[in-house]
């Protein structure tokens, strides 16, 4: 059975002779060849097939290769160009390059060069694909089946979401910051009969009043300075769909009175109008305030409260589903290794066993944040101890890694663990740690390279 090709490479040129030949050397490298002698011809099969290289030549009879780059990278961002010519001139060279090129040879005294530029073009180019699917996937409307995590506390709240996402009932989500209240949020709606409309999110606590009052309900021109036009508000915009309100517990009493109406009623009237409207949208909010005891202070109204939290369900913290921060964090590690054009995969036994003994007061947000500067700072295959903060490098419930296991009781081991300390105590000042340590700044930094502080 043949191999199949581990590329799709189009050469553009119009000396045919040539052409064959450059086609039937990367032919037996293992690459699918499409041959084309025009420009107009090279973008007609640009379109038609899905190219992660083009070898195209400078001089065409229709057109002019280094034009021709902006064109194809314009069409196909994604796919890598390398130009070809007889006689190669800086001026063009430096075009080339600027339109997108990813270089340009001269042919004959560059020819074998090829067959590398080519494998490094190929390279990028499936980087930049990796690097958009997963983009994709961040800014996608999640489904249950993405929520990852596979402890009790997370699977009984997907399993009462997935009971009410079919239901027109309105749904308060609670939990801490950075628990994944939205991304729920948006398997409800996918899961909804509403999922062919819009979901449309609104963070209560972002705005001032006036602007949130003009962002939910929209406003007629000259309502206020500014409002030089009529303005449709997010209730109007997800007609039929659902409009996901964060933080609730942050808004204003007067816009809850007017939510209030909107769920009993239908009905909201913009700012500056005096014709009631209707709103046919599916309402699920989240907040990370206890709205018991915001209604006892006498800043959240109870009515309103009864209305949101018809099917309440609460998202536990990261630190009560422990077993699911080994899936969270390789799940990041692959996103960012790929984003950064890194081949970090996963993390040490000794980083994970860390990663699990912290405290998570910001959750999910928190553990994305520091995966991203590990991958940024880590030299190795794996995510290990020392790319982590030094808070959690110093997490006494968690085991030392055997790279910071000099010795139990040797010297060094004591001196690696008391500069941690110091540096921790000065936010990361060096100058400052170095004065508390009474050793020079250089000598200070000379340690930390020696035992790998982060």
């Amino acid at each position: 059975m043949p191999t199949p090709p581990t590329a799709n490479i189009l050469l553009l040129d119009d000396e045919e002779r040539l052409r064959s030949l450059t086609a039937r050397i990367l032919t037996l490298e293992g690459y699918a060849v499409t041959e084309a002698g025009t420009a107009r011809d090279g973008l007609r099969r640009l379109e038609q097939g899905d190219y992660q290289v083009v070898l195209c030549d400078v001089k065409l009879p229709d057109g002019n290769g280094v034009e021709l780059v902006a064109e194809i990278k314009k069409r196909r961002p994604d796919t890598e160009v390398i130009l070809l010519t007889a006689y190669g001139n800086i001026p063009d060279g430096v075009l080339a390059i600027k339109n997108g090129a990813f270089d340009y040879l001269t042919k004959g005294d560059d020819q074998e060069r090829i067959l590398p530029l080519i494998s490094r073009a190929l390279e990028k180019a499936r980087l930049q694909q990796r690097v958009r699917q997963l983009e994709r996937q961040v800014g996608r409307q999640y489904t249950f089946d993405d929520i990852l995590g596979r402890s009790p506390a997370l699977q009984q709240a997907i399993e009462l979401a997935r009971k009410v996402a079919p239901t027109d009932t309105s749904v308060l989500l609670t939990g801490e910051t950075g628990t994944g209240k939205e991304v729920f949020a948006q398997a409800i709606h996918q899961a909804s009969t509403r999922r062919t409309k819009a979901f449309l999110a609104l963070n209560c606590s972002a705005f001032g009043h006036d602007i949130l009052e003009s962002e939910l309900f929209g406003h007629r021109a000259g309502a206020f300075t500014g409002a030089t036009k009529d303005k449709r508000g997010l209730l109007e915009e997800a007609h039929g769909g659902t409009l996901f309100l964060d933080e609730i517990g942050e808004m204003p009493a007067d816009l809850q009175a007017k939510i209030l109406r909107v769920l009993e009623t239908g009905e909201f009237i913009p700012v500056g109008d005096t014709k009631p409207r209707r709103a046919a949208v599916r309402l699920l909010s989240a907040t990370n305030r206890d709205l018991a005891t915001e209604i006892e202070n006498g800043r959240f109204r109870a009515d309103l409260y009864y209305r949101l939290a018809v099917f309440r369900i609460h998202l536990p913290p990261l630190r009560e589903r422990r077993q699911d921060i080994g899936p969270l964090a390789r799940h990041f590690t692959a996103f960012f290794a790929a984003k950064l054009n890194k081949r970090t995969d996963g993390c040490t036994p000794e980083c994970l066993q860390h990663l699990e003994a912290h405290t998570w007061k910001g959750n999910i947000r928190e553990l994305r944040n520091i995966i991203e500067r590990a991958v940024i700072l880590t030299d190795g295959p794996r995510l290990d101890v020392p790319d982590l903060p030094l808070d959690l490098q110093l997490n006494d419930t968690a085991p030392a890694s055997p790279s910071l296991q000099l010795s139990a009781f040797s010297m060094a081991a004591a001196e690696h663990l008391h500069i941690q300390k110091v540096l921790l105590h000065t936010g990361g000042n060096k100058t400052e740690a170095a004065r508390l340590l009474g050793i020079g700044l250089t000598t200070l930094y000379r340690k930390i390279e020696e035992y790998r502080i982060g």
